[in-house]
């Protein structure tokens, strides 16, 4: 098994991709505690998910709000009861406001802000503290459309969502040499609560075209969550040991051998960068 006796936390674990990652864990080996914001989910999914565990193997749910600085610390405390952490999946976030951007309300723009990226770099700076004195740790973030597209009517998901890929590059380099491994991914088009929180908006908030796809993924399924969920335990695995810094998409992307290109990540492969005119064969001067 690939993640026999490692200790990990997984955000947003009691349902949707978050409970995909968590039986993926569990299923290899992984002593698991997750966390979501309901205390009823996370007993309903703790309860589901014991009579799976192999000998010796652990499981804990702890209710904890993200956006929280103090809940963030105490889910961290309970998973230092396990020992060292080798593992973090930030897995938990929110669509935020749906609408055109003038009719968004400041305080929903600010709570998904609080929640996406402010509670994601909380659970880092625990994870980082927590993994920095052993030399060793993976950081897992979880990524959307919103962060290589465009979403129009899902600003706040949009700009937190790129922020989060940024933090991960970020972080992966401040601590590269710390034996921190710090990746994205893109699970794709999943069908969650999200993809009801669409449906409930209706296509004049959600625009008509995401609408139409949300209803499709509804009515006809979408990616299969737990594809992203392997990629979330190839990446917690000894096998990406040195991959960092990336956003890798479960679909797309060919991460079930990506260890042979180690060196050749070094660059900016899977990355969010600014394309240059020459990035697509354009030659302009200077003067223009």
């Amino acid at each position: 098994m690939k993640l026999s006796g490692l200790n990990t936390l997984v955000t947003g674990g009691s349902q949707g991709f978050g409970r995909h990652i968590v039986e993926a864990f569990l299923a290899e080996g992984a002593n698991v505690i997750f966390c979501a914001r309901t205390a009823a989910d996370v007993a309903q999914t703790h309860a589901a998910l014991t009579p799976r565990l192999q000998p010796g193997q652990q499981l804990i749910g702890e209710p904890c709000d993200i956006a929280d600085p103090a809940s963030v610390k105490a889910v961290f405390a309970r998973a230092a009861t396990f020992g060292q952490l080798h593992v973090v999946v930030n897995n938990a976030g929110v669509y935020g406001p749906i609408g055109q951007t003038e009719d968004v309300a400041l305080a929903d723009w600010a709570q998904a802000v609080q929640v996406n990226l402010t509670g994601t770099f909380l659970c880092c700076q625990h994870a980082v503290r927590a993994m920095k004195p052993h030399g060793a740790g993976k950081i897992i973030t979880i990524s959307g459309g919103g962060a290589t597209n465009p979403m129009p009517r899902f600003a706040a998901y949009a700009a937190t969502k790129a922020a989060v890929v940024r933090l991960t590059e970020t972080l992966a380099e401040e601590y590269r040499d710390c034996g921190i491994d710090v990746n994205a991914i893109a699970p794709g088009a999943l069908r969650t609560r999200l993809t009801a929180q669409v449906l409930a908006a209706g296509p004049e908030r959600a625009g008509a075209d995401f609408f139409a796809r949300n209803k499709k993924w509804s009515d006809e399924g979408a990616a299969d969550p737990r594809l992203g969920a392997a990629l979330c335990v190839y990446l917690a695995s000894t096998e990406s040991n040195g991959i960092t810094g990336k956003l890798i998409s479960a679909q797309w992307d060919p991460w079930k051998d990506l260890q042979k290109f180690r060196n050749e990540l070094k660059s900016d492969i899977y990355t969010l960068r600014r394309i240059v005119p020459e990035d697509r064969g354009q030659k302009w001067s200077a003067s223009h």
